[in-house]
């Protein structure tokens, strides 16, 4: 169901594909709280429609002549900033689009997944419903994408580190809506000698999150990859975990290993991969040496690891409500007590980098 409010949420439909447009309106017509208030068939008429309509939430294809999605982002963007979620194949290319887009500004994103098949149907259903759901709820964009954070600190410290002299091997960072770009912001701001390993869950699907590692790795000065099984954490890398499949952290011998396990082996984790495993295993492994992290995301995945980290004797931080797009898991972390520090955005990476 979409939030009560005092009027509908009115949405534009922009793909280029006549099925596309008839099921996703289909989808949405039944939602309650929610109005269809135009169609457009290219990027062009999709401007030009955002642009007179006014909706509160536009659902953009990538692929689209004339002009295509991420270029119509763009503009409404620059001229009329409004939530847009990105309707995006499930490939490597529509991947890196897609990361485009929200480095552009989109607010999410949704794998397009129709088909004949039943099942297919239902889960793109079901999947756009719930990004619809989140979006309503979420930060209109005030910015465009963001930019390679210069590694230097300032010349003065303002204030000592949150984490001076605390017990930290590992860190463990966890999001999901707006987290793409909420981690690159924090990860472009650590530096390349940082001595911890980082393992991050982000609730992706299988085929997104090697290219989003690919382009975070490009991105950033630190290490970053996908995660395989029986992957080392080490200090200077970033792990991010494998889509369509959960995350563990087992000890061997001194050192953190990688283990990837099937969604069937933990049916009561309904986000996948599951930030709430990966801290609590991480935290079981490391013995509570670890700072745990939660940013940007609907929902309350990441709070049960935190709060275990927590009766391990880690550290947990979390982002504020001002810069969050979705303020869902870290308001969870702070609502249950188990949130030693929360920061704006720009400040998580180099508290962060901050740690000795």
């Amino acid at each position: 169901m979409i939030p009560a409010t005092s009027s509908k949420l009115k949405v534009l439909i922009v793909d280029d594909s006549s099925f596309m447009r008839m099921a996703i309106r289909g989808i949405l017509t039944k939602a309650p709280g929610v109005e269809i208030v135009g169609i457009a068939a290219d990027g062009m008429e999709g401007v030009e429609k955002a642009l007179a309509l006014k909706p509160d939430l536009i659902t953009m294809d990538v692929e689209m002549p004339r002009m295509d999605g991420i270029a119509a982002l763009k503009q409404i963007m620059a001229k009329q900033p409004t939530r847009v979620l990105m309707v995006s194949t499930l490939t490597c290319e529509g991947a890196r689009a897609t990361f485009e887009a929200l480095e552009a500004g989109a607010i999410d994103y949704v794998p397009k997944n129709v088909s004949d098949c039943k099942d297919a149907q239902a889960s793109f259903q079901a999947a756009l419903l719930a990004k619809v759901r989140e979006a309503s709820v979420s930060a209109i964009p005030r910015r465009a994408g963001i930019g390679l954070v210069p590694r230097v600190a300032p010349a003065a410290q303002v204030r000592p580190s949150q984490f001076a002299n605390r017990r930290v091997g590992f860190v463990g960072i966890g999001a999901s809506t707006g987290g793409p770009v909420a981690l690159q912001e924090v990860l472009s701001r650590i530096p390349v000698n940082f001595p911890h390993g980082i393992v991050v869950a982000i609730h992706m699907p299988k085929a997104f999150t090697g290219p989003y590692a690919e382009r975070l790795n490009a991105k950033c000065s630190l290490s970053i990859r996908e995660a395989v099984d029986g992957d080392i954490v080490k200090g200077g890398q970033v792990l991010i975990a494998p889509g369509g499949m959960h995350t563990t952290l087992v000890k061997q011998g001194s050192n953190l290993v990688v283990r990837t396990q099937p969604t069937t082996e933990f049916p009561q984790y309904i986000y996948i991969p599951s930030v709430d495993q990966m801290i609590t295993s991480m935290a079981d492994a490391s013995g509570g040496a670890m700072l745990g992290v939660i940013l940007t995301g609907m929902g309350n995945d990441g709070f049960k690891g935190m709060k275990h980290l927590k009766e391990k004797g880690g550290l947990t931080l979390v982002q504020n409500e001002a810069t969050s797009t979705i303020y869902g898991m870290p308001r969870a972390c702070i609502d249950g007590k188990v949130a030693d520090v929360v920061l704006p955005l720009d400040q998580i990476g180099f508290e962060i980098g901050r740690i000795g």
